[in-house]
């Protein structure tokens, strides 16, 4: 019903005030509704998307979605091949690329169930170096019959996200723990605030008085927000979903040889898709530079192999974080702690 009134106001304003432009800036309608509307509906067949130049060939896409499939990279997210491809000094195509293939073969998808949790209010803690923030919770390992658990210990450095001690115990203690802290502490350097949520161990007497001792501030969630623990509680959960974590250890040996070689793999095998896709050894001992020098130097000779297939930016590898939060502070805040 507008499109008569614009095109009768149109041909009053024509030659005096700019024709439909005008008339559709009077009535508050859109010029390209209008002629969209005016166009009235497309008839005849659709025609077809030209293929890219800078497209992969149909073999090299095949060969993506074999090396994606591959026996090798069947338990690792695209992001993982991605930087283990490249770590090799392989480039096949960008990460986009890889899922759209998948897409295309039906192969796409998240093999793990996804928790959701509301949005909350997380404690303001922020970190631009390796060493600042420690955080560590305890979590359950399912035991050899119902109802019997054995207990893992993890700090974790949120900056590098590696994991700086763990252990695992038949039970949870805070002696225990203040002497995993301590060693930790020995080992690496004394962090400036350690994180945890307010279970019994973490609150205990004996942990807070080696923290007092050592001038480490104390940081702790809120009551049932499990997500104030953003770093342990997501370490836990890559932990849990790895393909060769069992439903249950029989013993406590098992258990801590099953850790020994998973934390082993996590600290200085897992790109993680948080620190740039490095590991976080790298991060932790300061090698990620290196490596992302490495990684552009692969990046540049597939670039001026195939600049076309690049859409004219050259391709960088990601970058690291300047810092990492729990919560991310305000500006006001940040500007008030400086």
């Amino acid at each position: 019903m507008i499109n008569p009134a614009v095109d009768d106001l149109a041909t009053v304003l024509c030659g005096r005030l700019g024709g439909t432009r005008r008339a559709c800036g009077l009535l508050g309608r859109a010029r390209a509704s209008h002629y969209r509307a005016s166009a009235g509906p497309r008839l005849g067949p659709v025609r077809p998307r030209p293929r890219p130049a800078s497209a992969l060939s149909l073999a090299e896409e095949q060969h993506v979605v074999d090396v994606v499939t591959s026996q090798r990279f069947v338990d690792k997210s695209v992001a993982q091949i991605w930087a283990v491809l490249l770590d090799e000094g392989t480039y096949l195509c960008s990460q986009s690329t890889m899922h759209r293939l998948l897409r295309r073969n039906g192969i796409a998808g998240d093999r793990r169930n996804q928790a959701t949790h509301p949005a909350k209010v997380k404690p303001e803690l922020v970190a631009v170096k390796v060493g600042q923030v420690w955080s560590w919770d305890i979590t359950k390992l399912r035991g050899p019959a119902r109802g019997v658990y054995f207990k893992l210990y993890v700090v974790i450095d949120i900056y590098s996200r590696y994991v700086v001690a763990w252990r695992v115990e038949a039970t949870e203690d805070a002696a225990l723990a203040e002497q995993m802290l301590t060693e930790a502490m020995g080992r690496h350097q004394i962090p400036d605030v350690v994180h945890a949520d307010r279970g019994t161990s973490m609150t205990s007497k004996p942990v807070a008085q080696l923290l007092v001792d050592l001038g480490v501030t104390r940081s702790h969630s809120r009551p049932r927000v499990s997500n104030d623990n953003p770093y342990s509680e997501a370490q836990f959960k890559t932990l849990k979903y790895a393909p060769a974590f069992p439903d249950r250890f029989e013993t406590l040996e098992q258990a801590r040889e099953f850790c020994e070689v998973f934390f082993g793999y996590y600290n200085y095998v897992h790109r993680h898709s948080g620190i740039g896709l490095h590991t976080p050894a790298s991060v932790h001992y300061g090698t990620a530079g290196q490596v992302r020098a490495a990684r552009q130097e692969t990046l540049d000779a597939a670039y001026a192999a195939h600049p076309e297939r690049f859409s004219g930016r050259h391709p960088e590898p990601p970058e690291l974080p300047t810092e990492t939060w729990i919560n991310q502070p305000s500006r006001e805040a940040q500007i008030q702690s400086a």
